[in-house]
């Protein structure tokens, strides 16, 4: 049987639930699909600490009721700085349970367009035609694993967003490869965990990202707005998507490229004594040898590993998300798998909205950190409800909308 209604979302992570929140609260009818959190439960090894401020951990609501201050409140405890995964991921789950009682865990197998919207293929084989739909399905799809690895078997090689568990190395001799924050985490859990660990990494050092101590006390709030994305100076442009889409696309570029290059939290320091770094170098070729990989660096050296960690990030290409059907992805205009959006996140299919990393393009990198979410979710809302007739008693709430930033 096939149910209606008018905005369906795709996704139930920091963004997803942020929209959930706003778009309720605007009176607008939702129904979203999901498992809350599950990328940051399934997909980022237990252990890990999240690189952001605690300012910039917050998931957006509309009304600042289930911020990560009110959450901490209500477990009766400190949560320890930096935010430990389980913690926001719990913390995650606990907003879904306030905001979105009724969550619909089913994956959506295929999204249609139809006359007068769209139309979804649930896995159970249900199905339900929505207005509008919200894809905030995160970035688990888009895992860049460099061409060099295609050929090796995946029990010698795997990208970090496929473990929740680095402890299943233990005892065994592991390389890295990367140089930002997943990598020198990922290496400093398998260190402790157990394994011999070496980091190579094409750059000649690690960015550490750290505070000056002085300027962050006297000046903090001047160089460093909340959101906590970028140097000083860039991070106020990256703040204000409205001001960042007022630079040049080549300004864009490298704006997005100072604020989210390769980098690792400066507390990580102390957690890789231990980590033999090889940097400046690169890999040359991978062969397995048995049970074992033999990789050859540029340096001329060679290992042999039990397993390669691949920490090579992501790369957004939204025809990688597999409930997309085909005739609906040849319409989205998209440069270089970003779509391409307008005002609401909309993209070129009237009433198909992305949110997270897939915006990064057309709002800045502020899109693929939580912090985000509150620019994300009230622009969004806005743009829907401008499109909508709300019922009576929720057009104050409309109005404040319309005026949100």
């Amino acid at each position: 049987m096939t149910k209606n209604t008018h905005t369906a979302i795709i996704g139930a992570g920091p963004y997803g639930l942020a929209a959930a929140a706003h778009l309720r609260d605007a009176g607008i009818n939702i129904h979203q699909f999901g498992r809350p959190m599950s990328f940051w439960q399934q997909h980022m090894p237990a252990g890990m600490f999240l690189r952001s401020s605690w300012a910039a951990c917050h998931i957006a609501d509309p009304h600042h009721s289930f911020s990560l201050d009110v959450y901490q409140a209500s477990q009766g405890r400190q949560l320890t700085r930096p935010v430990p995964l389980d913690d926001f991921v719990s913390y995650g789950q606990w907003f879904q349970r306030a905001v979105v009682p009724d969550l619909d865990g089913r994956m959506v197998k295929a999204v249609s367009a139809v006359p007068g919207g769209f139309e979804l293929e649930l896995e159970d084989g249900d199905s339900l035609r929505a207005s509008r739909v919200v894809v905030a399905a995160g970035i688990s799809s888009f895992a860049h694993r460099p061409r060099l690895f295609h050929e090796v078997p995946p029990d010698l090689v795997s990208h970090a967003s496929e473990h929740s568990n680095l402890g299943i190395f233990a005892g065994q001799s592991v390389l890295v490869v990367g140089a930002g924050q997943s990598a020198t985490e990922s290496a400093a859990i398998l260190h402790k965990s157990g394994a011999t660990v070496e980091l190579v990494a094409r750059r000649e050092q690690i960015n550490w990202l750290q505070r000056s101590g002085w300027l962050h006390r006297h000046l903090g709030k001047i160089l460093y707005p909340p959101t906590d994305v970028g140097p000083p100076g860039l991070n106020w442009i990256v703040a204000m998507p409205g001001v960042f889409q007022r630079f040049p696309e080549a300004a864009q570029r490298w704006i997005a490229y100072r604020s989210i290059g390769p980098a690792a939290a400066g507390w990580l320091k102390p957690r890789l004594a231990g980590v033999h770094m090889t940097m400046a170098c690169s890999i040359a070729s991978v062969a397995p040898r048995r049970d074992r990989v033999v990789v050859k660096l540029s340096d001329g050296t060679e290992r042999c590993v039990d397993h390669i960690l691949l920490a090579t990030g992501y790369r957004v290409d939204i025809t990688q998300y597999p409930f997309l059907a085909p005739p609906l992805l040849r319409a989205v205009q998209a440069v270089k798998g970003y779509p391409t959006l307008g005002p609401g996140f909309e993209s070129s299919v009237p009433g198909l909205h992305f949110l997270g990393a897939p915006a990064a393009r057309s709002f800045g990198p502020l899109m693929r950190f939580v912090s985000g979410t509150p620019f994300a979710a009230r622009s969004l809302t806005r743009a829907i409800c401008e499109r909508s007739a709300p019922p009576a008693p929720h057009v104050s709430k409309v109005d404040w909308y319309r005026g949100a930033a």
